[in-house]
């Protein structure tokens, strides 16, 4: 028996072992600030970190604390600003990207998945170079971090790793021949923007349904769903989502609300042609009634 536990407490301890970063990740790269404020944008860092209640150019005070309930307890954004001690100042570029797409902090420690590092690992390394470049050229604070609600047994974080075997892949969700639209808009919507955190249903151990791809979800607080965006519910041109990214007013002159209002806000700093290719990706995608 005694045999038995050890080796099952090894095989654990083996198959939830965080991830390394690839050898020489960005070694031989150069940052383009400039294109990581693109990034950043697409990412929705501000939406997530900024401090609540932030306006106008406070909002790229990374101080973090904003509150995302769930199943599993209450998480709260991280301060990622750049200060060296309660935000991420100190980082090198392989702890920003390690812990970017494979979801594990500098200390080894693996990260909960309200990080939507399940998305970001698609994220290429010229990018997450540029969007670290980006980042450290933003404002400190000295904010703390708030410690996450979470209870037995989900603040075991060693248990993490079997979750990532389950959940997280580098493969992409929209397989196929694409056109180099779709394929561009595809690397955004399943990357950066990491639409799918929201609008796809999730199954009780908290991993996307991959089979019902933006086909709508509770929203977390509770309080009425996230929209199905597939073709079987979404029939807007892509002229009438390109606008919606642009401006946030719909076909019928509604406009964005609520959170979707923030992500709008992030695309319309995109370049035209980015807006293009996730319209044209939604287009895409397989419809799910």
């Amino acid at each position: 028996m005694a045999v038995c536990a050890a080796l099952g407490a090894g095989g654990f301890y083996i198959f939830t072992a965080p991830a390394a970063l690839e050898a020489d990740y960005a070694s031989d790269l150069n940052a383009d600030v400039n294109a990581g404020q693109l990034v950043f944008a697409a990412g929705g860092c501000v939406s997530c970190h900024a401090t609540p209640g932030a306006e106008g150019s406070d909002k790229l005070v990374l101080a973090g604390g904003l509150p995302f309930a769930s199943d599993f307890g209450t998480f709260y954004a991280p301060n990622i600003s750049a200060d060296t001690t309660h935000g991420i100042g100190a980082w090198s570029l392989d702890s920003f990207a390690l812990a970017l797409t494979k979801g594990v902090s500098p200390q080894g420690s693996h990260y909960y998945p309200a990080f939507p590092y399940t998305a970001y690992t698609h994220l290429d390394p010229q990018d997450v170079s540029n969007l670290y470049a980006y980042m450290q050229s933003l404002p400190a604070s000295g904010t703390p971090s708030k410690a996450h609600d979470v209870g037995f047994p989900f603040n075991i974080r060693r248990g993490l790793g079997l979750w990532k075997l389950m959940f997280q892949s580098d493969e992409y969700v929209l397989q196929g021949n694409l056109s180099d639209t779709v394929a561009r808009g595809r690397y955004l919507a399943e990357g950066m923007a990491h639409c799918g955190e929201c609008h796809t249903p999730r199954n009780g151990l908290g991993g996307l349904k991959h089979d019902q791809w933006l086909a709508g979800a509770p929203n977390p607080s509770g309080k009425g769903r996230i929209p199905n965006i597939t073709p079987a519910k979404l029939d807007w041109s892509e002229a009438d989502l390109i606008e919606y990214f642009t401006s946030g007013f719909t076909p019928d002159y509604d406009s964005a609300g609520g959170e979707m209002a923030e992500v709008v806000s992030n695309l319309s700093q995109l370049p035209q042609s980015d807006r293009a290719a996730i319209a044209a990706y939604l287009k895409a995608i397989p419809p799910v009634d």
